[in-house]
């Protein structure tokens, strides 16, 4: 357990400019106009500062299971930074973990939610200012993209490092999200009647269909 930042932790200035970094860019693109919108904020720049805390700053979930991976990993150095890709080990993945399946796979999901987030909000804006329906763009595709797109960078965060408190947040993020996603169907609904009545009947909440893909 000692000098734990020669083995790539104790770094707290990387948990502060990496966890900025991606808490202001959810502001940027969040409107906080709830409480339930500024739980959902709250929730989730929990969920990244704790992300980059068991990342670069102190490895709590590896420390708590550290004694049975041990034995079930024997002559692993759990404490190095490169170990703390716990899937690429447990999944029995050899090699370079930033070179590896699950590492590309979470920087995919990350990517794309960052990408859908921001891509959401230009139509979203545009289509506020002319107080029209957004359905346009990833609009045509599920009714609530910027959502989707926080929940597949949370996602991806867990896969690129897992940790048993974003396993718990995880749930509950997608929960926020989904009834957030309620009220503002209603909403939209006594806003654009008709108009929006149609367009959610052809357009999934989360999921978009095969068929559109």
């Amino acid at each position: 357990m000692e000098n734990l930042s020669l083995s790539g932790y104790g770094l707290w200035a990387l948990v502060f400019i990496n966890s900025f970094i991606l808490i202001l860019f959810a502001y940027s693109f969040t409107q906080l106009k709830t409480k339930r919108n500024w739980l959902s904020f709250s929730l989730f720049s929990t969920f990244v500062i704790v992300h980059f805390t068991e990342m670069y700053g102190f490895p709590l979930t590896i420390y708590w299971f550290s004694g049975g991976l041990s034995k079930l990993y024997p002559g692993i150095n759990l404490f190095s930074h490169t170990n703390g890709h716990l899937f690429h080990i447990l999944f029995g993945f050899k090699g370079d973990p930033h070179l590896g399946f699950f590492h590309a796979l979470s920087l995919l999901f990350i990517f794309f939610g960052l990408g859908t987030v921001a891509y959401a909000w230009g139509i979203l804006n545009e289509a506020q200012k002319k107080d029209e329906l957004a359905t346009t763009g990833p609009y045509a595709f599920v009714r609530h993209p910027q959502y989707v797109g926080f929940i597949l960078i949370i996602f991806g965060l867990f896969v690129q490092w897992p940790t048993v408190i974003t396993l718990l947040l995880f749930p509950i993020l997608v929960t926020v999200y989904i009834q957030l996603s309620f009220r503002e169907d209603r909403e939209m609904l006594l806003k654009f009647g008709k108009e929006y009545k149609k367009y959610a009947k052809d357009t999934p909440m989360f999921i978009p269909r095969a068929s559109e893909l």
